[in-house]
């Protein structure tokens, strides 16, 4: 029998066993860690009727528990601080991307803490939201629904984009309409947010602090147990820092001269570097530009983007450019998820961008938007390069997933 309890207050519970409802033994203790817990019963055959039921007692709130019960951590931390990364990853133009700043690199015992941090729902205001509550790793780090569902069933206003190859964002573009300077500081702002998750920074602090494991966590990547708004910020922009992607079919390739591509995805290949321009936006081997455009999805913008930020007209509509790491994994697709394939992408470019003064001039051609013309089959060939950016063990790597102990 499989008993599951979904409690967003992480209490412990008393597990009690009666034969007849009216006399009740102590069976079990459960501990929730982050929200819910479930826990199989070995129920032996030919035994009497049982009834169970979970019972709330004070007594058992007090006192610290064990990390080793809340965390399924290994000894040894993973190796975040020293990835292996391809040679085209060690080129000046990729490297001088790099948004690690000299006063928070990655670290195995921080990035560990920001792992715990990013999948913990206390860093919202009821216990239900964490980081990867919209950032899942199966999804490239990024939210399949359109819009993600914030705290108290809220919708936020954007999509929210993929995480992977954030470290190589330059400094000063971050989010989609590249308000915040640096990680450090947008990975606050979710937390803060009346809509997302909620908390005041005090709040967080105090949340945190209180909980028995942030201490030997705190300890390890700091050296004390001092919980503060900088050292959470520094931890969960190290832990995001390390998520790369470098094994997709792509990076394999990269290498070889692409004689692992099939004829359709090498076709598919040059039609991004050459007809369909689509590498005039999107950049490096790593496929992290350092762009903002309106991309010509409408006129006017409901969204005015980077226009809000600036207040200049000429930038009304404008968006960052994302990375096109695992780019088959991220969709919806677009700031407001309007796009739902990578084919609806691929047709839009081809043939339905919209004109706007503020067009970007890759898609211009002769002051009207640029169409691609490109035949069925060239579609296909180039929705098919863009599904060899996936990095299938990113997406599935053990180091970079929920770290709580959510019972069998």
């Amino acid at each position: 029998m499989r008993v599951s309890v979904l409690d967003p207050g992480n209490h412990t519970w008393n597990l009690q066993i009666s034969n007849d409802l009216t006399s009740w033994y102590d069976f079990q203790t459960i501990k929730v860690h982050n929200g819910s817990f479930a826990t199989n019963l070995h129920i032996l055959e030919n035994t009497p009727r049982s009834f169970y039921r979970l019972t709330f007692d004070p007594a058992l709130q007090t006192g610290a528990g064990s990390t080793n019960q809340a965390l399924l951590l290994p000894v040894t931390p993973d190796n975040y601080a020293l990835p292996s990364l391809p040679a085209h990853f060690l080129t000046p133009q990729v490297r001088a991307q790099d948004n690690t700043p000299p006063n928070n690199p990655v670290t195995d015992r921080g990035a560990t803490l920001g792992r715990v941090l990013f999948y913990d729902k206390r860093l919202s205001a009821n216990h239900t939201t964490s980081c990867a509550s919209c950032h899942q790793q199966a999804h490239g780090f990024s939210d399949p629904r359109r819009f993600s569902i914030g705290f108290l069933g809220g919708e936020t206003g954007r999509n929210s984009m993929g995480l992977t190859n954030a470290k190589y964002y330059q400094q000063g573009h971050f989010f989609w309409d590249e308000r915040l300077l640096t990680l450090e500081e947008q990975v606050l702002e979710p937390i803060q947010n009346e809509v997302e998750m909620g908390l005041t920074l005090a709040e967080l602090v105090t949340k945190i602090s209180a909980e028995y494991y942030y201490a030997e966590l705190f300890t390890l990547a700091f050296g004390d147990a001092l919980v503060t708004t900088d050292r959470i910020s520094r931890a969960l922009a190290q832990f995001i820092r390390s998520i790369i992607s470098t094994e997709s079919k792509f990076d394999i390739g990269r290498a070889e001269n692409f004689s692992n591509f099939t004829p359709e995805e090498n076709q598919g290949r040059q039609i991004f570097n050459g007809q369909g321009r689509c590498a005039t936006c999107h950049g490096t081997d790593n496929f992290v530009p350092d762009n903002v455009f309106n991309n010509g999805l409408e006129n006017p913008y409901t969204d005015p983007g980077v226009g809000a930020i600036t207040g200049r007209q000429q930038d009304l509509g404008k968006f960052k450019v994302p990375s096109l790491r695992n780019i088959a994994l991220t969709g919806p697709y677009m700031h407001d998820g309007r796009l739902e394939t990578l084919e609806d992408v691929v047709e839009f470019y081809d043939s339905e961008v919209v004109n706007h003064p503020n067009l970007a001039p890759q898609l211009r051609n002769n002051n009207r938007p640029r169409r691609l013309n490109l035949s069925e089959a060239e579609k296909r060939a180039l929705v098919a390069f863009m599904n060899t950016l996936t990095d299938p063990t990113l997406a599935t790597d053990p180091k970079y997933s929920d770290p709580f102990n959510y019972g069998e």
